[in-house]
């Protein structure tokens, strides 16, 4: 899946004491309308799908594509979905995820699918719903997979 717009009308994540998703600049209230119509997932669902995306393009080096070389697997939102939640979220990410209506993977894929029908993504033939399903366990990877990790400075017992 990939931005219908160009990277260039995309915003960089900021990194603050609160959640701020990367959405393309001007759909925040597309996105709203979209949620709203739909009723199945929350806006929040929709716009940290957007900062998710970016960062499956960073992870995979197709940042600086254009196109259809910008494109991104169902499997490759999933995996970066899931560490932004962990990131973001930590072991609360799949909480997070139920109240705004996400349930399992392939809710996500539902999500993608209610962008692109609205033409705010953008979709290859070969990708399809099914992409989604069964892609992992939201408490297993979620809740339970979250690690926190100790500052070095902080860690009486890591040697210096």
């Amino acid at each position: 899946m990939r931005s219908s717009l160009p990277a260039s009308r995309v915003r960089e994540p900021r990194r603050a004491d609160r959640y701020t998703p990367a959405i393309p600049v001007g759909l925040p209230d597309e996105i709203h309308a979209l949620a709203i119509h739909d009723g199945r997932f929350a806006p929040e669902a929709f716009r940290f799908l957007f900062e998710a995306l970016e960062q499956a393009v960073r992870q995979t080096g197709r940042e600086k594509a254009e196109g259809t070389a910008r494109h991104v697997s169902g499997r490759e939102v999933l995996d970066s979905l899931r560490k932004l939640a962990l990131e973001t979220f930590g072991p609360l990410g799949a909480e997070v995820w139920r109240r705004w209506g996400i349930r399992s993977t392939l809710d996500w894929g539902r999500v993608v699918f209610l962008l692109v029908d609205a033409e705010l993504l953008r979709r290859q033939d070969s990708d399809t719903l099914e992409d989604f399903r069964d892609g992992y366990d939201l408490d297993a990877e979620l809740a339970t997979a979250y690690q926190p990790e100790l500052p070095a400075s902080l860690d009486p017992l890591r040697e210096a």
